[in-house]
């Protein structure tokens, strides 16, 4: 269950001029590791190295005679033959293009932006239990958009049914807004496991207090 867990654990993905360009699985990032387009980035102590695959591997394995520390050892693959640790970071080495402006409107960013909470009774729920809700339904001509889009829990869901808020009686916990940024980068963020990415984003991701 570890292993899976670690797997399926974010990396940040930069360009080659070291911009923040999207979120990843580790799956994802030692695919591109394999395939030499991308390279491990680690931030130490406020510097940065950067690392092959092989390089990586020999890093990881120094750690593990260093003897890390078993509850370090979350964001670690192990198999019979290896222990690695999953990078926090990945750069593509020839990828040139720059960051889309705009936050791309998807389900991911939507249950991101809302944090897994159910806008209508504000208990958070995994995303296989949470649905998307038009605020105004669009029987009465509402749009699918960032302000008429959230999550709903299924129970509120039912309840809502095809009516507006106020025609169910139930009332938002926060208006649903566009997000500025990404918002899986700024809800990352906020766990100390992922503050070496603030090095290579944009202050406004991170300096929003926690709720």
């Amino acid at each position: 269950m570890q292993q899976v867990t670690a797997l399926e654990s974010s990396v940040l993905v930069l360009n080659r001029f070291f911009m923040a360009l999207h979120v990843i699985s580790a799956r994802r990032a030692f695919v591109l590791l394999c395939k030499e387009v991308a390279e491990v980035i680690s931030v130490d102590e406020g510097k940065f190295n950067s690392y092959n695959l092989d390089n990586w591997k020999s890093v990881s394995l120094c750690k593990v005679k260093l003897g890390l520390p078993e509850e370090n050892k979350v964001g670690w693959i192990k198999t019979v033959s290896l222990e690695i640790e999953v990078p926090k970071i990945i750069r593509l080495l020839c990828y040139d293009k720059l960051p889309l402006p705009n936050v791309k409107f998807n389900r991911r960013n939507i249950f991101a932006r809302d944090e897994n909470k159910c806008q209508y009774c504000g208990q958070r729920f995994p995303t296989s239990e949470l649905s998307i809700d038009h605020v105004v339904p669009k029987a009465h001509k509402g749009n699918t958009t960032w302000t008429n889009i959230v999550c709903a829990c299924t129970e509120c869901n039912k309840r809502k049914g095809g009516r507006t808020p106020e025609g169910a009686g139930m009332k938002l916990i926060r208006k649903p807004i566009r997000p500025k940024h990404s918002p899986i980068l700024s809800l990352k963020l906020r766990s100390d496991r992922y503050s070496s990415w603030k090095q290579f984003l944009d202050e406004a991701y991170w300096s929003v207090p926690l709720k």
